[in-house]
Parts: C-alpha cells; structure tokens; sequence
C-alpha cells in the first residue's frame, strides 16, 4: 500500500514540475518546447500507470485462475 502512495506523490511531483517548467518557458518566449516539457510529463506518469494496470490485471488473472 505504501509503494501506491509513493507513487501519487512521483506523479503529483512530475506534474508540478512540468507545470513549473512548462510557464518558466512559455515566459521565455519557447512555447514548443514547453508543450515538449509538459507532453513529457503526461508520458512519464502515464508510464507508471500502465505498469501498474499490468500489476492489476495479472492478479485479476490470478485471483479469478483465468488463462
């Protein structure tokens, strides 16, 4: 249980250091590489999820003996 909330605080941190980055450099007149920075963000954290989908469904599998 511990390791899930771990998890929130990684996903709520790469998203307030996207969101950081992403208005330092629209500031700065880099509008592109600031939707690069934020796109960036969405697929670290979207990683992490489907990691833990794939957790999820195999011990689904397991618990109902599918396959």
């Amino acid at each position: 249980m511990g390791d899930n909330i771990d998890l929130i605080f990684k996903i709520a941190g790469v998203g307030i250091l996207a969101a950081i980055l992403h208005s330092v450099l629209k500031h700065a007149g880099k509008e592109e590489q600031a939707h690069l920075v934020t796109l960036a963000g969405v697929a670290v954290a979207l990683m992490w999820v489907v990691r833990l989908l794939g957790i999820l469904f195999d011990q689904v599998k397991s618990v109902f003996k599918l396959f």
